[in-house]
């Protein structure tokens, strides 16, 4: 396939899926959506080595996700680099069921990484909340699709990254728990007893 084919969006999700494989990642794409940040502010915020993140830092520079925003001048004429998101999300599109599932999977750990600093957070007398929600519900084709738009609407309400308040993470998921056939496939047909 040519480079500018159509394999070329599932090249790149691929590797976006691969540099998200890590919860650490994840978390450093996050801080990087709040502001642009330094890897020596990042290393503080992430209460690791700064020599630790370079690796993960050009991980997902090298797939697109974060950028170098500018070059801050430090003392004795040396420069650090500052990065910025580059891109909001990946093209969940173009991914595979595997891929989808090991991107949630890497999301899912990052959200339990969330929840366990809100409860220690808590227990030390912190104010941060977690709300889970989980259940199945019925529904329709056309109630799926509205449900999709509320959730579509919600997000652009919510979206704006410069507004003030509490950064909060939001995972939905909506999987259909039973089969069922395609929209244009025949009716089974009753079966005839002889």
């Amino acid at each position: 396939m040519s480079r500018h084919g159509s394999d070329v969006p599932s090249q790149r999700w691929h590797g976006v899926h691969k540099a998200l494989a890590d919860p650490l990642r994840i978390r450093l794409l996050e801080a990087l959506w709040e502001k642009p940040r330094s890897a020596r502010e990042l290393a503080d915020q992430a209460d690791i080595p700064v020599d630790r993140l370079y690796y993960h830092l050009g991980q997902l520079e090298r797939t697109g996700l974060i950028e170098i925003a500018e070059y801050r001048p430090l003392a004795r004429g040396k420069v650090e680099r500052v990065y910025a998101p580059a891109v909001t999300e990946p093209p969940g599109d173009t991914a595979s069921p595997e891929e989808m599932v090991g991107f949630l999977g890497s999301m899912l750990d990052a959200t339990r990484a969330d929840i366990s600093a809100a409860w220690r957070s808590k227990q030390a007398g912190g104010l941060r909340e977690v709300d889970v929600h989980r259940g199945a519900l019925r529904l329709t084709d056309e109630a799926l699709a509205e449900l999709r738009g509320h959730i579509e609407r919600l997000a652009t309400r919510f979206g704006d990254r410069d507004a003030p308040g509490v950064w909060t993470r939001v995972v939905i998921a909506l999987v259909d728990l039973q089969d069922r056939p395609p929209p244009n496939a025949a009716p089974p047909t009753p079966e005839r007893s002889s």
